[in-house]
């Protein structure tokens, strides 16, 4: 790569732009950029405009040379570019409300990752991502694509199978988990290291090492735990924790304290809505913000978004493969043979070395034989996802639905796989194809 990069930020008017900007800034000895383009859809032209003059006012700031651009205009952003990240909602905040909304009148886990409410939002994410890709093939064909758009393995698992592009997937949970274990032993980051065992949203952090000392135990007899703004902070049971002998992501919460967590959502939904209705309310004072032509910095309030350090990951990436660091990173990769239960080809969430010809996964030290089973129904269910996000075949949805092990039965799945698809008939034109005419 040449001095001097470009980076393409594809869904830059984005609430959290201003984090990865700032991420930039803080990084611009490690990782020069001269041209910053954010690019957004007509609808999200708006949004665009505020946060990227916030994002000009933070650039002038810093006094760095880097330039700037608004556009909607995505070949002209992605051509000649050295990274492209993707940050987007196709169908906004409207179209998670739907598919938290959805599923919790049918007695199902309403989540915009993971159940019913994810897999409509892979359906609605993969095709535009591929098209992306092919954007980046043509247009920059040396470049990397940076993925944290959500269900990130799925999409990230849909670009290794069906392009040539050079993909890694990003998630914040594991470099919460980093900050988490370093705050509650007092050190800094560099000095901890967590291992990972998973796929995304589905991992169980099997190793805490603080200054070269194991501490699993330790915390597992604690009963700590980690959560995020966008999951509800029940405790787990300890007795369980202690016999899984690792500690699950908070996102495990929904398999593993179903009825907790679908109870906690019905009432929520009669009360202040879902998290998409918060996170409304929380955009909307958020970009209230970032229209002060005061503000030069990335606001405090952005934490409460519920994404915070997606960006800090992304930064982090990037000038890692950019300088050839050989640091540990926690990323979704390619299989290959890490698992000999899951597919080569299938997305997983493990820490790799990276370098400056990408990521190298690490094969973990253990992988505890009671969690190989629900990885395994996940992914099956993610594998599906992705062929029918590609042919808008209704069959295979039913398949990935019926087969996720959050949905209780057929006649559910049914139900809401019509009643989804319908709802998000306007962003899945390959599963309302008219009938050919004879």
């Amino acid at each position: 790569m040449a001095a001097g990069l470009k980076i393409a930020v594809i869904g830059g008017g984005s609430s959290y732009t201003p984090e990865i900007v700032e991420g930039f800034i803080r990084n611009y000895e490690q990782m020069p950029i001269r041209e910053l383009w954010f690019v957004d859809i007509e609808e999200g032209k708006h949004k665009l405009e505020i946060v990227g003059n916030l994002a000009k006012r933070m650039v002038k700031e810093s006094g760095l040379p880097i330039e700037v651009h608004l556009t909607l205009d995505r070949r002209q952003a992605i051509a000649g570019a050295d990274f492209v990240t993707t940050q987007m909602r196709v169908g906004l905040l409207a179209a998670r409300k739907q598919d938290e909304h959805i599923p919790i009148m049918h007695g199902v886990i309403g989540q915009e990752t993971t159940g019913p409410g994810g897999m409509l939002k892979a359906l609605r994410t993969v095709p535009v991502i591929l098209d992306i890709c092919r954007d980046i093939e043509e247009l920059a064909p040396n470049a990397w694509m940076l993925n944290f758009t959500n269900p990130a393995g799925i999409v990230t698992e849909a670009v290794a199978k069906h392009s040539k592009v050079k993909s890694v997937g990003l998630c914040n949970s594991p470099i919460n988990f980093q900050k988490f274990l370093a705050a509650e032993y007092g050190v800094s980051e560099k000095d901890v290291l967590a291992e990972f065992v998973g796929i995304n949203h589905l991992h169980w952090v099997t190793s805490a090492i603080v200054n070269g000392e194991e501490k699993m135990p330790e915390l597992l007899d604690g009963g700590k735990s980690y959560t995020a703004k966008n999951v509800p902070t029940f405790g787990w049971d300890a007795d369980f924790i202690r016999s899984l002998g690792a500690i699950p992501t908070y996102y495990l919460k929904y398999f593993y304290m179903t009825d907790t967590m679908l109870a906690d959502m019905k009432a929520s939904l009669e009360k202040d809505g879902t998290r998409a209705d918060v996170v409304s309310r929380v955009e909307q004072e958020l970009f209230e913000l970032y229209k002060d032509e005061n503000l030069a910095e990335k606001p405090k309030q952005l934490e409460q978004r519920g994404g915070a350090y997606y960006s800090e990951a992304a930064v982090n990436l990037m000038t890692s493969i950019y300088n050839d660091r050989h640091d540990i990173q926690t990323l979704n990769v390619s299989n290959g043979n890490i698992y000999d239960f899951l597919p080569a080809d299938a997305s997983i969430e493990i820490n790799c070395v990276v370098t400056g010809q990408g990521p190298i996964p690490l094969v973990p030290q253990k992988v505890p034989s009671h969690v190989k089973g629900l990885m395994h129904a996940v992914k099956v269910y993610e594998q599906l996802t992705i062929e029918a996000a590609i042919t808008g075949d209704r069959g295979i949805a039913l398949q990935a639905l019926v087969h996720h092990p959050l949905v209780p039965s057929v006649t559910v799945a049914k139900q809401l796989l019509d009643e989804m698809l319908e709802a998000n008939k306007k962003y899945l034109p390959a599963f309302f194809k008219p009938e050919a005419v004879l």
